[in-house]
């Protein structure tokens, strides 16, 4: 059976490199940010959960659509890069949390995955839905962004959204798909 990848995995990726997917510098990761938060439309949210914030990029751009933000990380590594970039957002927290193994104690009307769930085995993404199901308030939104690309990673591209969709399907309905070139983006909102 396939395993998520472990801490050591991302820990190794940041002492290489501080910001190892280049979120500051990377066309690709310009576009994507733009179409994820086009994909929210002029929603506000009350509380919202970015996994996997890395260095807080993505984490700045969503503050500005949420009264609360946590980012977590499955690794210190990034964290404070991340906690100087967003520190004049003193509505915008972060901490360390081995998804889904750990989980803010909270309720969340915005929960962002971008670019981890292929990072998790099968049963992990299952597990992660749950949890999810178990934090959503009633009316919120689950943003899903995945490479499609090959990754070596324990989940396909394309097989990590679709197993947490098939979870979540009896209370979350995708109510908007995007395929681009590289990436896919899924935004499912609760009944």
């Amino acid at each position: 059976m396939t395993k998520s990848r472990p801490p050591s995995h991302f820990q190794d990726l940041y002492q290489a490199d501080p910001d190892p997917w280049h979120f500051e510098t990377s066309a690709y990761e310009q576009t994507k940010y733009r179409n994820s938060l086009r994909a929210l439309g002029d929603r506000h949210f009350v509380s919202g959960l970015e996994v996997g914030c890395s260095i807080g990029v993505l984490t700045r751009m969503l503050a500005g659509r949420c009264d609360r933000l946590l980012g977590v990380d499955i690794v210190e590594a990034p964290l404070p890069a991340a906690r100087t970039r967003c520190a004049d957002m003193p509505s915008v927290r972060f901490a360390r949390m081995q998804v889904p193994l750990d989980w803010p104690n909270e309720q969340f009307d915005l929960i962002v995955f971008s670019e981890v769930l292929y990072f998790l085995s099968a049963s992990d993404i299952t597990c992660c839905a749950r949890r999810v199901l178990d934090t959503l308030l009633p009316g919120g939104g689950v943003l899903l962004v995945n490479w499609t690309g090959e990754t070596g990673d324990p989940s396909p591209g394309n097989a990590a959204p679709d197993r947490f969709i098939a979870d979540v399907r009896d209370r979350l309905r995708v109510v908007q798909q995007e395929r681009h070139h590289s990436y896919r983006l899924e935004l499912l909102i609760g009944s």
